[in-house]
């Protein structure tokens, strides 16, 4: 309980920074970003964005109180089962229920160390998705009759409780320990 009223006392403090109106108490995406990169170092504009659109249920633009409390929850405190969906859903970009392999390299790219080198930076990318395709689709090839080069939520939560280090595989979405 006291963690929750703690929870809405920050919300509070952030909805009166913001300078954004809305019908409703909430604070927008900038408010939100600022908060992502201030309390738990997120410096990636993309994974922002996507933790954003997740803790925004109702995609009305606003984080409301129910969606902060819910989002951290699980952001902080979640079950393994918990941030399985919530990194599943951070990784689909269009929503389809699965992860492409053009999803993956959107997110790949977006969230490596940009290194000045003569080779060209995609390539390495594109063999880390050929890899990640490989261990997350290895188990799965009876079921993958079409060969589409996606990923499961089914598929994903395997490969994760097989291997938790895959949890965030595409890139950091959720906080680190401490």
């Amino acid at each position: 309980k006291s963690e929750v009223e703690c929870l809405i006392q920050l919300f509070d403090t952030l909805v009166a920074q913001s300078s954004s109106r809305f019908a409703a108490p909430g604070f927008d995406r900038n408010v939100f970003r600022e908060t992502l990169h201030s309390a738990f170092g997120m410096t990636d504009d993309m994974m922002m964005d996507r933790v954003f659109h997740i803790f925004d249920r109702d995609n009305n633009g606003c984080i409301s109180v129910v969606e902060w409390v819910e989002g951290l929850s699980v952001f902080l405190r979640g079950t393994l089962e918990e941030k399985i969906k919530y990194c599943f859903e951070v990784y689909d970009l269009n929503g389809d229920g699965y992860i492409s392999r053009e999803e993956m390299f959107q997110m790949l790219r977006n969230s490596l160390l940009k290194q000045p080198s003569e080779e060209d930076p995609d390539e390495g990318i594109k063999d880390l998705v050929d890899i990640a395709l490989k261990k997350m689709a290895i188990p799965f090839l009876l079921q993958d009759y079409d060969h589409d080069g996606k990923v499961s939520f089914m598929d994903f939560e395997q490969v994760v409780r097989d291997e938790n280090l895959l949890l965030e595989a595409f890139g950091p979405c959720l906080p680190d320990i401490k």
